[in-house]
């Protein structure tokens, strides 16, 4: 069985691979601020191998993971071949889902959130080092605590956590 320390990043590619490289930098700046165990680090996942291929690397990753982030930007909403088949192996894995939304919005946005990921228990927050740390740090016991009340739904943070971040 996989030890799962890390924390998988599922994006766009194409137009929001920046944000990724981002939260990186966030982790090597002061990494005791921002810090996640990359999932991204275990094996390479090239453009130029089958879809197949892909998909066993993305797996293995995942199988070592113990969250599951989703950067949402302009395009992830139609991304299918890939992103939504991310969203639905976290779902069948019972990760805990942070939803990061690259235009900042503290909740939900359902014209931009992928619809798999619109009305399943997930955390939604907007693209700042010290939410989404606050996020990773925590969203996994509720998860967990809501799960078992039967509770999947989306939520947001409320604005006392916001303060209390300074944001």
């Amino acid at each position: 069985m996989a030890y799962r320390n890390k924390t998988y990043v599922a994006f766009d590619g194409d137009s929001d691979i920046r944000y990724y490289h981002l939260m990186k930098a966030w982790r090597q700046r002061d990494s005791s601020l921002f810090n996640f165990h990359d999932a991204h680090d275990i094996n390479n996942a090239l453009d130029t191998s089958t879809e197949e291929t892909i998909k066993r690397r993305l797996r293995e990753r995942m199988m070592n993971s113990k969250v599951f982030v989703l950067l949402v930007g302009e395009k992830t909403r139609f991304l299918y071949r890939f992103v939504r088949w991310e969203i639905e192996l976290a779902i069948k894995k019972d990760l805990p889902i942070i939803v990061v939304n690259l235009n900042n919005k503290r909740t939900i946005d359902r014209s931009l959130c992928p619809a798999i990921a619109r009305d399943t228990l997930a955390i939604h927050v907007p693209f700042s080092s010290k939410i989404v740390q606050y996020a990773l740090e925590n969203w996994s016991k509720s998860h967990y605590t809501y799960k078992s009340e039967g509770k999947n739904v989306p939520y947001s943070y409320n604005d006392s956590v916001y303060k209390s971040l300074g944001m």
